[in-house]
């Protein structure tokens, strides 16, 4: 092992295949590059999350969140002593309303933790929250460097213990036994989805106890797992029963399209890639995401016809509005929109109507609209479309008899048994692609980033400035969020920028709207 070419534990070959002299460098070093690409990337990432690792043991509150937020809370306090915010009585009797109209659709998102006070400066409650933000965010990091190791390790040994040509193996065998199926090449679709299955158990069985650790140690811990583990695992069983329903169906579509397109065929998977996008868009909250939460429509109050007019001012086609109750599973906050053409919706988390108020929440929604106006919505989705068509221009390229000196270097055969296509899909996703994929992972984070700014300043544009900066202090105060990231994990894993960023980005703004 300690020299190059290595080969995996388990093969398919049986003296058929190229000798090593006649496969192309690439291939013959296929296993060893793929494995060497594969640590280097967890030596970045490990080197980063070690970087955040002690920005989180920062016992000093970051001077710049204090300047910044204490800004926040004077303009605050200076605008309600001008009377340009309602009195600090008719703020209290509006929460007051808000919480009991409210109760029918919500609980109380920060049951067993110390809940925000909405009428008292928001510096005060950051510091009294920062060394709990700090601890969350140790718990967080260090095990995800342990859970990032598992999985390190457990594709590197799956590479050189021959994982996958042993479980296809697996699946020809209980397809033939089971099922009938004597001859592989006729029924490679169907052996294809006993694969996909078995991969799959594999990876929920292996993966379930670091999300058990997760969900019932660590957010329990901190205060913000609501979920029993009877809910735990009907979701899983949900998820799991989801994913034969549409995965199994979506998989053999793919491969039969692959093998009926021609040499082409990449032009017929990108538009049956556009299909199935647009088609999970409009079912996903429509049918699958009440399956897992409780959507009811807003009630009617202040709160709502201001949503609405808000929508109207901005020529958001926005027809319903409801309330989810993400409660039950996580105190955590969010806020979301979907639908196509003339029918949008906006669904609202009861934990953040429980967070903000009512002018808040109107801000944050203005930031997420201006998403929607900028044309970022449109944009992912013309993106993530060119990924799906630039990532299987090339794996056409990476297909067929021309490469499978390759795919022998992973333990395949590919002489008297061709390579199947989804072992060649996994393959190139997993080995050529990994490098691209992951520098266009980074372009896109950075892009999210730039288009974050760009629609907190479209909330500003509103004359929504300050309650979007409150808005966002308290959903960071709440959610014990990085107060001190660390500026390279930050630019390398941030899809949003840091709130302190975001704050001061803002207040450049206002100063140069005055």
């Amino acid at each position: 092992m300690t020299q190059l070419p290595w080969s995996p534990l388990y093969s398919q070959s049986s003296g058929e295949g190229h000798p090593p002299s006649e496969l192309s460098i690439t291939a013959t070093h296929a296993m060893a590059l793929t494995v060497l690409f594969t640590v280097f990337v967890f030596s970045l990432e490990h080197m980063l999350d070690e970087r955040q690792a002690r920005a989180y043991k920062s016992t000093t509150f970051p001077s710049l969140l204090e300047e910044t937020v204490s800004k926040i809370d004077r303009e605050d306090q200076d605008k309600k002593k001008k009377g340009e915010t309602k009195t600090t009585e008719d703020a209290t009797a509006k929460d007051d309303a808000k919480d009991s109209a409210s109760s029918a659709t919500a609980t109380a998102a920060a049951a067993g933790r110390d809940k925000l006070d909405k009428d008292k400066p928001i510096l005060p409650q950051l510091k009294d929250k920062f060394q709990k933000a700090q601890a969350y965010g140790r718990d967080k990091i260090s095990f995800g460097m342990i859970s990032s190791f598992y999985g390190t390790t457990e594709s590197v040994a799956f590479l050189l213990l021959g994982f996958l040509p042993y479980a296809w193996d697996a699946s020809v065998q209980i397809g033939s036994t089971y099922f009938g199926w004597k001859e592989e090449q006729e029924h490679e679709i169907k052996i294809s989805l006993i694969f996909l299955l078995l991969t799959t158990i594999v990876g929920m069985v292996t993966s379930l106890p670091f999300e058990i650790y997760s969900t019932f140690r660590i957010e329990k811990k901190h205060g913000f797992n609501k979920q029993t583990a009877g809910l735990f695992v009907t979701d899983k069983i949900k998820s799991f029963v989801l994913m034969c329903l549409i995965g199994g169906p979506f998989t053999a579509a793919l491969l039969k399209i692959i093998k009926w397109g021609g040499e082409h065929f990449y032009i017929y998977v990108w538009a049956f890639m556009f299909v199935f996008s647009a088609f999970m868009m409009t079912i996903v909250p429509v049918f699958i995401m009440p399956l897992f939460n409780k959507y009811e429509p807003l009630p009617d109050s202040e709160l709502k016809t201001r949503i609405f007019e808000l929508a109207d001012r901005l020529q958001y086609p926005l027809t319903k509005l409801f309330v989810m109750d993400g409660s039950k599973r996580s105190s955590h906050s969010n806020a979301f929109m979907f639908g196509f053409g003339k029918n949008k919706r906006i669904v609202l988390f009861d934990t953040l109507m429980e967070q903000v108020s009512d002018d808040e929440i109107l801000a944050i929604l203005g930031h997420e609209l201006g998403h929607w106006k900028l044309g970022h919505t449109l944009s992912s989705f013309v993106i993530t479309q060119l990924y799906f068509g630039a990532s299987f221009y090339c794996f056409s390229l990476c297909y067929g008899p021309h490469a499978v000196d390759l795919y022998q270097a992973f333990g395949f055969e590919g002489v008297s048994r061709p390579i199947p296509t989804i072992i060649a899909l996994l393959l190139f996703f997993q080995t050529i692609w990994a490098p691209i994929d992951k520098v266009l992972s980074f372009i896109l984070t950075v892009n999210s980033r730039r288009n974050e700014f760009a629609a907190d300043k479209f909330s500003v544009d509103l004359g929504m400035s300050q309650k979007l900066q409150t808005g966002l202090c308290k959903i960071s105060l709440e959610n014990l969020g990085a107060m001190c990231p660390d500026p390279w994990y930050a630019t390398y894993h941030y899809s949003h920028p840091p709130l302190v960023e975001r704050l001061s980005a803002m207040m450049n703004l206002d100063k140069k709207s005055k």
